[in-house]
Order: C-alpha cells, then structure tokens, then sequence
C-alpha cells in the first residue's frame, strides 16, 4: 500500500511517501480501503515531536493520521455486522495509520455511513469530530436547552463540529469567534462570527452560559469575561501554542464558573457508554448539513503542504488527504 511515514521529529519535510506491506486484521479488527483520511493539528504536534516523550504515543517511523473514511476491505475474526464494501468512518485510538491506502482499525471505532447520504470527504471532516463534541456538551459540561454558547476557533477542525450539536442539543444562540482576517460568511450554524481580538467589546453584555475553548492564550485569559454567572467553561485543546496564560482561579470562584477539561483520548475509553449516541447525532448532524464545513482536498502525496497550511494558519475549514 502507499503510505506517508514521518521519519524523523521535525518540520514538514519528515513526511516522506513510501510503499508498506498491505496491513490483515486481526480478531475483533476492521480492514479499509481508504478513500479520505483528515489531516489535524495533532497530527503536527506528534510529527512536530511536541509530545515525543509521553507514553504511548507514536516514535518514528510512523504512519500518521487518525481519521479515516473508506470502503470495508476486510473483516477480522469475529466481526459479523459489517459488509464488504460497506461504506465507513473511523477514529484512530492511536492517532496513527491514517495516511495510508489500506487502514486497519478495531471493529469499536469503526461507524457505518451505508445508510446515511454523505461524501465521504464530509464524513472523515466532520462526523469524528461531531462525535466528540456531542460527548463533551453532555459528559464533562450539561448544555442545557435554550442556553447560549460562545466556541473559539470557529472553523476549526473540532470548533466547527459544535454549533451543529449545539443546536441539535437545544441551544438558543451559538456565537463563534475567529482570528480578523478569517472572519467570512460560515455554512455552520452560527447566528454570529466576530474576531478573537476584539470580542469583548463587540459582544458588549452578551453572556454565555457555555464557552467552548481549543484556542488557548489570550483568548482563554478573556473567557471568563463572557461567563454568565454560573457559566462553564470547556477547555478542549491549545491551537494557539501559547501556555503562558491561563484562567484566574479567583475570578472562577467569584463567578460560581465552573472549568472543564475534554480531552478525547482519555475520556472516550473510559466512557464507552456515551458512543453509541453521540455516533448517532454525528451522523445525523453531517446528514442534516449542521457540520457543512468547507474541505480541501489535496493527494495522499501532498502531505506535507497540507500539514505547513495547518502550522501556517492558512487552511480553510479541513484539509483531506485522497489516497
């Protein structure tokens, strides 16, 4: 199979296309014939070395990448519910293997699109992602209908899957925010887009009662600000690489806020029972066109501009990888 390998930490140039031995499944595993496989910032920040010494993540030689979406290929002993052929969409529990023609994944992570009409370069963009923003708007924070929601980074990867969910979940206004010179006319339903930078005084004494935050730094210091008393907010990356701010504790209590962490990979595996539901509201979101995100898509090749437009801010919406 053709693949991309990161060879070595470092900039983009690691990324190298390589031929690799067609990967079998095991017992309980799914084979995919790829057709998508989104291209995130953790997959920079692993290639990038930034968390190189945490246990279990991936050293190189590696195969990134850990949202696929493709045909069934192959069926591992014990996995009686899927087709060949069937169309699918799955996440990583690696956070590798992405970048590749053929994929192999557990049969747990797999989702079937058979019964849904959906590009399956919308499926691998959005329905991960929607997924987890359904987890975190009903696990670590209750959004509660008729509340309002304020998410960062709006057109983000993981930020653009929330207004949809948010709405589903019963929101009565969901306001995004993005950097100024990306501020521009969303397909997501947002009721409102305003610029990071001046968001504060633009929103005036608009406040909310969920702020969902994958930014970090200034933006994350000025949340609380927008905090209605007793507001949550949900911290669910770092975007802007910034670690020197940070939330005042004091301000937390003066508030009654509540500050929740979501991180995907710690708290799926121990909440299984949340899948099966948030599966299906990702689906039905994508279907709905409440996660109509803009794609670029680029060849499997490509790897390393699509990884620099993400290290560069210039990507619009998700960038695929077409094997």
């Amino acid at each position: 199979m053709k693949a991309v390998q990161v060879t070595e930490f470092g900039d983009a140039k690691v990324l190298a296309l390589t031929e690799l031995p067609d990967p079998e499944p095991g017992p309980g595993q799914v084979a995919i014939d790829v057709t998508h496989a989104a291209v995130g910032l953790i997959d920079v920040y692993l290639r990038q070395g930034l968390y190189k010494g945490r246990p279990g993540l991936p050293q190189p030689p590696y195969v990134p990448g850990l949202e696929v979406a493709g045909t069934v290929r192959a069926l591992g002993e014990g996995v009686t519910d899927l087709t060949i052929g069937e169309k699918v969409v799955t996440l990583s529990g690696s956070a590798t293997g992405g970048y590749a023609s053929v994929y192999v994944s557990d049969r747990a992570r797999v989702l079937s699109t058979q019964a849904y009409d959906l590009d399956p370069a919308l499926a691998v963009a959005v329905v991960p992602n929607a997924l987890m923003a359904h987890v975190a708007l009903t696990g670590p924070i209750q959004l509660h209908p008729g509340e309002r929601v304020l998410v960062h980074g709006a057109f983000g990867a993981l930020a653009a899957a929330f207004p949809g969910i948010a709405k589903q979940l019963g929101a009565a206004r969901v306001v995004g925010t993005v950097r100024g010179e990306r501020a521009a006319v969303s397909r997501l339903p947002y009721d409102r887009i305003v610029d990071s930078a001046t968001m504060v005084s633009v929103l005036g004494d608009e406040k909310f009662d969920v702020i969902v935050d994958p930014v970090g730094g200034q933006v994350r210091t000025e949340s609380l600000r927008l905090l209605a008393p007793g507001g949550r907010l949900l911290l669910v990356g770092n975007a802007s690489g910034d670690w020197q701010h940070g939330v005042d504790g004091n301000a937390v209590w003066h508030g009654n806020f509540i500050v929740a962490g979501f991180n995907a990979g710690g708290y799926l595996p121990a909440h299984p029972e949340a899948v099966p539901a948030a599966a299906a509201a990702a689906l039905t979101a994508a279907a709905s066109g409440l996660a109509d995100t803009e794609i670029e898509l680029l060849p499997l090749a490509d790897a390393a501009t699509a990884h620099e437009r993400l290290e560069e801010h210039t990507a619009q919406g998700r960038v695929v990888l077409v094997p």
